[in-house]
């Protein structure tokens, strides 16, 4: 990586919590700003959000909160439910045999390692699966960008793992929001009953269908549950949100591998009058999730109300199923990794970048980013606009 930063993450001694933090809402939370983006990370799950990136006098808040706080809650819940918002990590992937959905990392409290002007680094070591995680995002001046860098270390085995990165289109007209993701090679909804009736969950695409192009995906004939074969009702368009109020539901594709021209994959989301944006590395997050959640789960705490939400989550895993699933290496025939083999004695770090811009009238859905210089990225849309966006793309190409 270039110099930059390579300073941002000098040795520093440990510093303790409480200078740092404040209540965000009803979650206490590490800040951190700069003069393009400022966001809060929750002790309690890592969870990034709110985040309002700034241009000019323009300020941009894409990423959705719970409509319910912490302290709303009652029963046994887990933190995820109860804190959830924003982005946050997912070691492992998924409900889980034992232990919290998405793992400890987004269930349990982060301590502060670091927390410089540009800086932001927190660390955990989960008790479900043991070694350590940190969590080190980074600002640069003059770019709407958040570098987040979640590095492994001390963990033995197989597991799933993923970004999860949720937006909100609840302010939005019908099919107003437009998403888009670099191409894929291979789509499909969820291969089993995402959303159960017998829970007061409901859904409308057809399990299991394959897709080339998120523009037509199967609907099923009726929203399927456990004692029905559902078949296709015709499809439905999942690039343009929110749409299909009262269901719930998960579809995964997978990115091309990258070249020379597109060394990175992305996923893009145009709400009004700004896009929002994440590079990967698809070595490191070969599939890319959306979880489509428009008020189709009415039991606790959902009630109906987690409506114009869209998980655009970038992993490696088998769906949105437990580790367990992911072990068991169902799309191999697929070429599609569910799992990454971790040795206790190697680090790995895992980087995903996420960025917003103004985009001027008209400019419709992004169709494709790609790199312009080191240091900045041109999206150019359907209808043909191009915008400059400052981003140093090789902190998600380039190894540590």
């Amino acid at each position: 990586m270039p110099c930059y930063f390579d300073a941002l993450t000098s040795s520093q001694p440990p510093v303790t919590d409480q200078p740092h933090m404040n209540s965000v809402y009803g979650a206490p939370s590490y800040e951190l700003t700069s003069d393009s983006v400022t966001l809060s990370v929750t002790r309690t799950g890592g969870m990034l959000g709110p985040v309002t990136f700034t241009s000019g006098e323009t300020l941009f808040s894409p990423y959705a909160l719970a409509p319910w706080q912490p302290d709303e809650l009652e029963g046994d819940m887990p933190n995820l439910l109860k804190y959830l918002r924003g982005d946050f990590f997912c070691l492992p992937f998924g409900p889980q045999d034992k232990g919290a959905p998405h793992g400890d990392t987004a269930n349990a409290d982060w301590h502060l390692v670091q927390h410089e002007k540009n800086l932001l680094h927190l660390a955990i070591e989960p008790g479900d699966v043991g070694g350590k995680v940190e969590k080190i995002i980074r600002l640069r001046p003059g770019h709407a960008v958040i570098y987040s860098e979640h590095l492994i270390s001390g963990l033995e085995g197989n597991f799933s793992y993923g970004n999860h990165p949720i937006l909100d289109f609840s302010n939005l007209d019908e099919g107003e929001g437009r998403i888009t993701t670099s191409p894929f090679r291979w789509g499909s909804v969820n291969r089993g009953l995402f959303s159960d009736p017998a829970a007061d969950e409901y859904q409308t695409l057809l399990p299991g269908a394959h897709f080339s192009t998120l523009k037509e995906v199967a609907l099923a004939d009726t929203p399927p549950d456990s004692r029905s074969s559902a078949k296709s009702s015709g499809t439905t368009d999942l690039t343009c949100y929110p749409s299909r109020k009262g269901f719930e539901d998960l579809v995964m594709l997978v990115n091309e591998d990258p070249t020379p021209e597109q060394p990175f994959a992305w996923t893009a989301a145009v709400l009004n009058d700004h896009v929002w944006f994440s590079l990967k590395n698809p070595s490191d997050f070969p599939a890319t999730l959306m979880w489509i959640s428009n008020g189709g789960r009415r039991s606790s705490p959902w009630e109906g109300r987690h409506l114009g939400r869209i998980g655009l989550e970038e992993v490696c895993s088998y769906f949105a199923e437990n580790v367990t699933a992911s072990r068991q290496n169902l799309l191999h025939e697929e070429g599609v990794p569910t799992t990454r083999s971790f040795s206790a004695d190697k680090k790995v770090s895992l980087k995903i970048l996420q960025a917003a811009s103004p985009v001027p009238p008209g400019f419709g859905a992004v169709a494709s980013i790609l790199p312009k210089g080191p240091e900045m990225v041109a999206l150019t849309s359907d209808t043909g606009i191009t915008i400059d966006v400052a981003a140093q793309w090789e902190f998600v190409v380039n190894p540590s």
